[in-house]
């Protein structure tokens, strides 16, 4: 008898096991594929390995700026290709060692949930049946294919990001239909490589729910690097390589090489036997409470299953909570300073409320914006680099409500904003907080005192 059951080895899957093993519970993991999920194997890493040598091979033809010779500056993509490959498998490793270090059970098999009897979930697996005291559901999710006519993944010239991550060779010409995180990353990455990238996005604006005025300014900075963007746009057909959209009631068409489809992804929920125990669904995913668990006693289900909050380390908070509450620490989860980093060159990173996520709540707040180059640090690394960031205060006790940055390396630096927002810390306590000199992460301060 196993204390918990995890179905999933993604970032919700393994970290729950991991921090169940180490409090002591017996804790079988189960994973058709490899464990990590979609974030290690077909997402988070292998895209960041992308877009770091991309991003190198952007500061090297940049090098003169700096002072550095460049003649000659090229790439070698079978070798971006195989570097990619190495760190997945390197931390696929990582993450069944910890398992082993925590003394979890890893079953790779489909799992497939046969039902409840005399209060024991059973789990089969191959020719194996499981028997267990409490069951976490992480099934993670898939790419969402719109339903548009002549769009099938068995065409040759189409791609998601699992396919994006396999090509043997650079595309002279790519479209992307959706202008998401996951979209403007591979545009981002193909565009420095010197592909020919045209993003058709359906909204307004590229980034939806990104701070807007900050969205559209990285797409201004990538169409001066050649990205040409159709906004407003909606894609009617694909024939061949030839995308056809509507754009301001007329109809037009690009061809390409490829077409990358990045328009959001679905809670996986069947194949694996949810029907039989009876758990509630909630707009396609998982139905949770605030401690991530079902209507069903002894279920719970954490990541991109609930299809709320649809990030690995949103993923990995909620399988923590899960842990917490089964061995006794009181937890819930809280959404309201979840960080969002979009890994393009430059990164666009932020938490909590932007502005119209704050008018749409009628909250009152003020706006503090200062431009990225009033950190020294930044200026010296960034020669000709433009970028901002925008602090949204409560406007009566003048509490961090967002922070919003645009600028390398907002990513590393969008944590202690984090923490700002989670603690409701106020611009006055804020301001009394020591920052190292010189690095970026002044700006944060520096806004502060505008």
């Amino acid at each position: 008898m196993y204390q918990l059951g995890i179905i999933g080895g993604g970032p919700a899957g393994y970290v729950a096991a991991e921090r169940a093993g180490q409090k002591g519970l017996k804790v079988v993991i189960f994973e058709a594929k490899d464990l990590g999920g979609v974030c290690l194997n077909e997402g988070c890493i292998p895209t960041k390995s992308f877009l770091y040598s991309a991003k190198l091979y952007d500061q090297a033809k940049g090098g003169s700026k700096y002072g550095i010779l460049n003649e000659g500056v090229g790439f070698d993509y079978d070798k971006i290709l195989k570097r990619k490959n190495k760190i997945v498998k390197k931390m696929v490793g990582s993450v069944g060692a910890k398992m082993k270090h925590n003394h979890v059970d890893v079953v790779k098999g489909q799992a497939i949930i046969k039902g409840r009897k005399d209060g024991v979930i059973m789990v089969e697996s191959g020719e194996d049946t499981y028997q267990l005291e409490n069951l976490l559901i992480c099934t993670g999710s898939e790419s969402a294919i719109p339903p548009i006519p002549g769009l099938s993944l068995s065409s040759d010239y189409l791609l998601t990001n699992r396919e994006a991550l396999q090509l043997d060779s650079l595309p002279e010409s790519l479209t992307v239909i959706g202008g998401g995180v996951i979209g403007l990353e591979f545009a981002s990455f193909f565009n420095s490589m010197g592909v020919s990238v045209t993003v058709i996005e359906m909204l307004d604006e590229i980034l939806m729910g990104m701070d807007k005025e900050l969205s559209s300014e990285l797409r201004k900075q990538f169409e001066k690097k050649g990205i040409n963007f159709h906004l407003s746009s909606k894609v009617t057909k694909v024939d061949g390589g030839l995308v056809h959209f509507e754009s301001n009631g007329e109809v037009r068409s690009i061809s390409s090489e490829k077409i990358l489809v990045s328009t959001g992804r679905r809670p996986v929920v069947e194949g694996f036997g949810l029907e039989n125990l009876g758990v509630e669904l909630f707009k396609g995913g998982i139905k949770v409470n605030e401690k991530m668990a079902t209507n069903i006693p002894n279920v719970y289900a954490a990541g991109d299953v609930t299809g709320f909050s649809l990030l690995a380390h949103t993923a990995s908070r909620e399988g923590e909570v899960v842990v917490n509450n089964l061995t006794g620490r009181k937890d819930h989860m809280r959404y309201n300073a979840i960080p969002g980093v979009v890994y393009t060159n430059p990164e666009f990173s932020g938490v909590g409320l932007t502005e119209e996520a704050a008018k749409a709540k009628k909250i009152e707040y003020d706006v503090v914006k200062l431009p990225m180059a009033y950190a020294g640090r930044f200026t010296i690394e960034n020669e000709g680099g433009s970028g901002f960031i925008k602090l949204l205060l409560g406007k009566k006790y003048k509490e961090v409500l967002g922070v919003h940055m645009l600028g390398n390396p907002s990513s590393e630096m969008i944590y202690g904003a984090v923490m700002a927002v989670e603690m409701e810390m106020t611009q006055e306590q804020l301001q009394e907080i020591v920052f190292p000199h010189p690095t970026v992460s002044e700006i944060f301060k520096e806004a502060l005192f505008v």
